[in-house]
C-alpha cells in the first residue's frame, strides 16, 4: 500500500458548496475535516485543486472552507460530476505535476467516486480522507468508500494523511498543525 509523500501529493477540494453541504449527512463534520485538511496541506506547502459544481444551481463554496483555502488557489467551475471530465480541472490536475491525489468533499456516490475513479485510470495514487467525505445517505457513501476501495484508492481520516505527510515531530509545519489537531 502507498504511503503519502509530502513531495508527490496534492489535495482537491470537490463541491462543499451552500446549497449541497446542508442535506449531507454529518455536514458539520464533513466541513470541518474539511477545513483541517485544507488547513494542514497549506501548511505543508501542497497544491490545492478546488471544484464547485455548477455554482448557480448549489452556490458557491461554503466560507469555512473558501477561507481556509484563501489564496492558495481559486474556485474552478464544472459541470461533469468527475472533475477529471473537465479539461481545466484535468489541466490543473497535471500542472500540479504530482502523483498522488488527496480527495475530500461531496458527494462521495457522485462527483468523488466519479474522480477517483479517474484519477485512479490515469495512475494516480488516491487518498480518501474519508472523514472529509459525504453523500446525502450514509449508505450512498458507504457504498462509494467501499467501491474506491476496490479500486484502488487508500482509505485513510484527514489527521492521518497530514501526520503522514509530516513523518516527524518537532519541525516548524508540525509546530503549526499542532494546534489544529487540538482544535
Amino acid at each position: 500500500m502507498a504511503q503519502l509523500s509530502r513531495d508527490r501529493s496534492f489535495l482537491m477540494v470537490i463541491d462543499l458548496q451552500e446549497r449541497l453541504l446542508p442535506a449531507i449527512h454529518d455536514h458539520q463534520a464533513v466541513r470541518d475535516r474539511s477545513v483541517f485538511l485544507i488547513r494542514a496541506a497549506r501548511i505543508l506547502g501542497l497544491p490545492i485543486v478546488w471544484t464547485e459544481q455548477y455554482r448557480k444551481g448549489l452556490g458557491p463554496t461554503v466560507p469555512p472552507v473558501a477561507e481556509a483555502i484563501g489564496d492558495a488557489a481559486r474556485p474552478m467551475e464544472k459541470m461533469a460530476f468527475g472533475c477529471l471530465c473537465d479539461d481545466a480541472v484535468a489541466r490543473a490536475v497535471e500542472s500540479a505535476g504530482r502523483d498522488q491525489l488527496i480527495l475530500c468533499g461531496i458527494e462521495a456516490h457522485v462527483c468523488v467516486l466519479q474522480t477517483a475513479l479517474a484519477a485512479r485510470e490515469r495512475g494516480l495514487t488516491v487518498f480518501l480522507a474519508e472523514d472529509a467525505i459525504g453523500s446525502r445517505r450514509p449508505s450512498d457513501r458507504d457504498a462509494a468508500l467501499r467501491r474506491m476501495a476496490q479500486a484502488g484508492c487508500v482509505p485513510a481520516t484527514s489527521e492521518m494523511l497530514a501526520m503522514e505527510a509530516l513523518r516527524v515531530a518537532g519541525t516548524d509545519p508540525f509546530k503549526q498543525i499542532l494546534p489544529l489537531l487540538k482544535g
